[in-house]
C-alpha cells in the first residue's frame, strides 16, 4: 500500500474550514455568528460583527414580562424562555434569512402567527400566544418542546 503524505493546512485555512462547517450546520445567522466567533477565538483570531436586528433591552424585557403573565408556571416559563433565547434572543423582529422563520419563536413561515392576531409581525404578546399554543399542541407543553429542542437543536 502506498504511503500517503498529506500537507497540514495553515491555521487560517483550518479556521476557514471550521467556520464554513459551523455556518452550514446552523440555520440561525445569530447562532452561526456566535459559533464563528468561538471558532475565531479558539484559533486566536478576532471576529467582530453585530446581528442585523438585535433585541433592545427594553423590548426583550417587555416580551419576557408578557411571557411571565401568560405562562404562570416557572418550569414552563423557563422552558419557553430557553427556546426563545436560542431561537431569537427575545427579538420580536428576528428573521432567519435562509429559512424565512420569523419572530420570537421563529415560526416558519412567520405568517402562521396571523392565526393569533393581525399584528403578528410586531406584537410580542401575539407571537408568545401563538408560540405557546404551538408548543402545547405539538409537544404537550413548553417543557416538552424544550426537551425536543435539546435533543434535536430545533423544535
Amino acid at each position: 500500500m502506498p504511503k500517503v503524505c498529506a500537507t497540514v493546512p495553515s491555521p487560517k485555512k483550518r479556521f476557514l474550514v471550521i467556520v464554513s462547517r459551523i455556518a452550514r450546520s446552523i440555520a440561525s445567522p445569530k447562532k452561526a455568528l456566535a459559533s464563528a466567533a468561538v471558532a475565531a477565538a479558539t484559533a486566536g483570531m478576532v471576529l467582530t460583527a453585530a446581528p442585523a436586528h438585535a433585541a433592545t433591552a427594553d423590548s426583550a424585557t417587555e416580551a419576557k414580562a408578557i411571557a411571565h403573565k401568560l405562562i404562570p408556571s416557572s418550569a414552563q416559563y423557563n422552558a419557553f424562555s430557553n427556546i426563545v433565547e436560542h431561537e431569537s434572543g427575545w427579538d420580536v423582529d428576528a428573521s432567519n434569512s435562509s429559512s424565512g422563520a420569523y419572530g420570537l419563536v421563529q415560526a416558519l413561515p412567520g405568517s402562521k402567527m396571523s392565526s393569533a392576531g393581525s399584528d403578528w409581525k410586531t406584537n410580542a404578546a401575539t407571537q408568545i400566544k401563538w408560540g405557546l399554543d404551538y408548543m402545547n399542541s405539538r409537544y404537550g407543553s413548553p417543557s416538552g418542546a424544550w426537551a425536543f429542542w435539546q435533543a434535536n437543536g430545533w423544535y
